[in-house]
């Protein structure tokens, strides 16, 4: 079948980013120099020449832009400054946009407006169901569940982890329809769905991929990119789980001894969060490392709420322990209206996205290899017979 080429797929494409990809003459440093690049992977030079040919369709059904942890070392080497990494950032953005189908991700991306409103709205939402449904203030001391009842929380709790969970996974369903589903080289039994699955465990655990980055680096602590990432996740994915999963236990008047298990996992969920929310801000008002020399307006968004969210937490915190109720339930209130539009919208439709589908690339790419190495034996073996 014929590719459809777009001779504005340029054009489309810078409205999700910095993309220079025109001055690119195609010489291959930037695969040659990347750690990442395979034989079976070469990019970025095939992805920037699937640019530059309008291949829009040939772009969307490839997995490469997500096996790209932007190291930059191929935009610092490139003899033409085309910023092949900041190209495939771009890449991965308005790949978010093609797997989302209600929209809403292509107009965060290319719409301020959109982006900013979109958190604004659902903030004021929040700010509207404490007065609809927020209990009764106790004064003279704090009674944070009489204000906020955690049965009505964690109730709100299921139905957001319920709305994330849809979107996010139909979205995911039409990623590996473009880019799984569609190849007719290649079809992909379920037994190897089965066997390759470790892949996706092991690669969202321990994001080892972004760990080839700093490999000329030895060590967790030397590698400071890749740690400061796995500690962020890690932060990130523990404060989830305990908000959506455990927040009758976690959202509680009592006191518990800083041994329990309850006070060390939210602080280290905190501390990690404050750090790597201040690391990413910080990196990008410097723009030291290549990776950051370009920024969109979804770089700042996110670590922003996550500072807010994290910052706002800690105040809660601090009031509750000074037995201080106004402040804590009004901190409270303001915690909830940031927390919220950060999981509804980044989750799902945002860069937060992103922390799913590299593992799931990385997942895709496996099955499809096994299953072209299985399609291979099943073709040889007759000839090998005669």
């Amino acid at each position: 079948m014929t590719a459809r080429v777009d001779p504005q797929f340029i054009t489309e494409l810078k409205k999700y980013g910095e993309v220079t990809i025109e001055s690119c003459f195609n010489c291959g440093n930037c695969t040659a120099i990347c750690p990442l690049s395979t034989e079976e992977t070469p990019f970025p030079r095939t992805n920037l020449r699937l640019v530059q040919l309008g291949l829009c369709d040939k772009l969307r059904e490839s997995l490469d832009p997500w096996l790209c942890y932007y190291c930059g070392d191929c935009s610092a080497t490139c003899p033409r400054q085309a910023e092949p990494g900041e190209a495939q950032m771009t890449m991965r953005r308005w790949l978010t946009g093609q797997y989302d189908w209600t929209g809403l991700a292509r107009l965060f991306y290319t719409s301020a407006f959109w982006e900013v409103g979109s958190i604004l709205l659902v903030g004021a939402f929040i700010v509207w169901m404490f007065f609809l449904f927020a209990g009764p203030m106790v004064t003279d001391h704090v009674a944070l569940n009489t204000f906020a009842p955690v049965e009505r929380i964690h109730y709100g709790d299921w139905v957001l982890a319920a709305f994330l969970s849809f979107f996010l996974l139909s979205n995911v369903v039409r990623m590996w329809w473009f880019t799984v589903a569609k190849d007719s080289k290649v079809k992909v039994p379920f037994s190897v769905y089965v066997t390759e699955a470790w892949n996706l465990i092991v690669h969202f655990v321990t994001q080892k991929q972004f760990e080839k980055c700093d490999e000329e680096q030895k060590g967790f602590w030397q590698k400071k990119r890749w740690r400061n990432h796995w500690f962020l996740v890690s932060g990130y994915v523990l404060m989830f789980v305990m908000v959506v999963g455990f927040l009758p236990w976690f959202q509680t008047d009592n006191i518990y001894p800083i041994y329990h298990p309850q006070r060390w996992l939210g602080y280290y969920a905190t501390i990690v969060l404050l750090y790597g929310g201040f690391d990413i801000l910080w990196s990008r008002i410097k723009k030291e490392h290549q990776s950051h020399r370009f920024s969109h307006l979804s770089d700042w968004i996110f670590p922003i709420l996550l500072l807010l969210t994290t910052i706002s937490g800690i105040l809660v915190h601090t009031f509750r322990y000074l037995d201080l109720p106004l402040p804590t339930y009004y901190m409270y209130a303001a915690h909830m209206v940031v927390l919220t539009p950060m999981l509804v919208l980044e989750v799902p439709f945002g860069k937060w996205s992103h922390l799913a589908y590299r593992p799931l690339a990385m997942y895709f790419h496996a099955a499809k290899a096994k299953a072209a190495q299985l399609q291979e034996s099943l073709t040889t073996a007759p000839a090998a017979a005669d």
